[in-house]
């Protein structure tokens, strides 16, 4: 289990804790509605950090009978059910300032919750940044997730910020449910990408990022022996991926040979990516006459038409089914 990744979201939990209770005593001062749409959005940071705590606990168990490939894809619920909350506090919050749009409400007193609602903003800001950085560090999407969820909260804390300057200087009541309509708008956007997120992932949507990175290290370590590869394939389940893809090998090759040059694939693979490990599913096939045109072995024996130059390794290449061969 990686104790770094779960000392980091417990962090976020307690410091989310503390800041909402602050956002709620600002409300309670003040009355107005675009400092409770903040804090309605910080009782999600707090919910989502719990859900976000136990996904890392949970998604760090060993492979078991029932779950071959890890408990990984629990992070894409968590983001999910995170997102689901922020999108629910999202549209009660714009139904609130039409509301209060169309009956205005006395304004109080809001100088002091000023001072509250900025060093909040600025708390959050520190932790989201803090968050996406180590999950990015540690391969941990729902450390990014729950840290981009966080600083999108500190940039509504800054629209709540200057809405209660605006406020506490002017006096003028249709500011509040305007801005909380800003606020609920900014809200219910992040609720929605974070629940694309969560789709993508349980959906095994490619992952564009990985895919590349992928490339480059199979580019970089390219040995004249690896023919051909095709149908490349990616998958995620928490910090575990699993790539399978066709690679064309010398026909003549024994099964020894064969599994030494794929356990070389492997680890040359491994040894790139920190914070999560890669398990490689070869499908492996003899090259045939049409291969030799792309084929670098200077020493084969059966070629039977002379090299004339090398396959791109690309995406459009790699990706998909299809043996490649030079047309004739």
């Amino acid at each position: 289990m990686n104790t770094k990744e779960l000392f980091y979201i417990r962090l976020s939990f307690f410091v989310s804790l503390l800041l909402c209770g602050v956002k709620f005593f600002a409300w309670y001062v003040t009355d107005l509605l675009v400092i409770l749409s903040d804090a309605l959005e910080s009782i999600i940071n707090v919910v989502g950090s719990a859900f976000a705590w136990y996904s890392i606990y949970l998604s760090a168990k060993p492979r078991d009978k029932e779950h071959p490939y890890g408990h990984g894809k629990i992070e894409f619920f968590s983001i999910g059910f995170e997102g689901a909350m922020i999108l629910l506090a999202g549209i009660l919050i714009l139904f609130e300032a039409v509301h209060l749009l169309i009956q205005p409400q006395q304004l109080q007193e809001s100088g002091f919750s000023f001072w509250l609602m900025t060093g909040t903003g600025i708390a959050n800001l520190l932790l989201g940044y803090l968050l996406v950085n180590k999950g990015k560090r540690f391969n941990s999407v729902t450390l990014k997730g729950n840290g981009r969820h966080i600083m999108s909260d500190s940039y509504t804390s800054i629209g709540v910020v200057i809405a209660i300057g605006l406020i506490y200087f002017t006096h003028i009541q249709w500011i509040d449910p305007v801005a909380s309509i800003v606020a609920g708008s900014i809200i219910v956007v992040t609720g929605f990408r974070l629940l694309r997120k969560s789709i993508s992932g349980l959906m095994d949507e490619a992952d564009p990022e990985m895919v590349q990175k992928i490339i480059q290290v199979l580019n970089k370590n390219r040995k004249d022996t690896w023919i051909d590869i095709h149908n490349l394939r990616v998958q995620r389940y928490g910090n575990f991926y699993h790539v399978d893809c066709h690679i064309t090998l010398p026909f003549y090759y024994s099964l020894t040979q064969v599994h030494d040059i794929i356990s070389e694939m492997d680890k040359e693979l491994n040894s790139q990516f920190e914070g999560g490990s890669i398990e490689f599913f070869m499908h492996t096939d003899p090259c045939m006459e049409y291969s030799c045109p792309h084929c670098k072995l200077s020493d084969c024996k059966e070629r039977k038409r002379p090299f004339a130059e090398l396959i791109p390794w690309d995406e459009a290449n790699l990706l998909p089914n299809k043996r490649h061969a030079f047309p004739e």
